[in-house]
């Protein structure tokens, strides 16, 4: 009797600790819930994502161009079009690995879309200087492009000929279009490298003028405008 009295006296503490437990448990799965939402939401919106892989001279370049257009989610800058397996900068840099420095892109097809990408792929270059761009010579700053899929190719091959009818240059358009094979993701100090760098010499010098002529031209496809 003294027992179940004693127990008796303790039952609001029960109920409190009880409905406390009962409380916690039920904000946990709610965290729980709202996270494995979030990371199902993140995993859907990733396989929504396209790829691009640009190259138009310097990777610092293209990367701080691509990087302002509304609908791109991310942009890296790295090597691909050689034999050369995880090359290194230095050695792209000597010209004999075969790479060409790119961009690969990742963006959303519902906000933009490959044709606007080429777009502004050929109107913040000059395609038709054979492996060059400004001041960068070499194979590695050829302009090209590394297509993904067989209608990702047909877009490119379409406005590279329309370009050349246009007579926009006096010379042909040499962008080289190729299938993507591998692609080697350049050294951490690349990536990023205008945004980090803006007062660098070559930034403020070559970078700087293209990033606000490209703001000129392309504003109603800029982020945050």
């Amino acid at each position: 009797m003294l027992f179940q009295t004693y127990i008796w006296q303790l039952r609001p503490a029960l109920l409190v600790f009880i409905a406390l437990g009962a409380s916690c448990s039920f904000a946990d799965q709610q965290k729980e819930s709202q996270v494995n939402h979030s990371q199902t939401a993140s995993d859907q919106k990733s396989q929504e994502l396209q790829r691009a892989t640009f190259g138009a001279g310097c990777f610092w370049c293209v990367e701080a161009v691509f990087e302002n257009v509304k609908g791109v989610h991310s942009v890296e800058s790295g090597f691909t079009g050689g034999a050369a397996k995880n090359p290194s900068y230095l050695e792209v840099m000597s010209g004999r690995t075969g790479h060409a420095e790119v961009c690969q892109i990742k963006y959303d097809p519902k906000e933009v879309t490959y044709d606007a990408l080429l777009e502004v792929f050929w109107k913040t270059h000059d395609p038709t200087t054979l492996n060059r761009q400004g001041p960068d010579a070499g194979t590695q700053y050829r302009s090209v492009i590394l297509y993904h899929n067989d209608e990702q190719k047909r877009l490119a091959e379409d406005y590279k000929t329309r370009l050349d009818q246009s007579g926009v240059w006096n010379d042909p358009v040499v962008t080289e279009i190729a299938r993507f094979t591998d692609f080697y993701k350049a050294e951490k100090y690349h990536q990023d490298f205008f945004r980090r760098n803006p007062n660098q010499a070559y930034c403020r010098a070559v970078i700087r003028p293209k990033i606000e002529k490209f703001k000129q031209v392309f504003r109603d496809k800029l982020k945050n405008k």
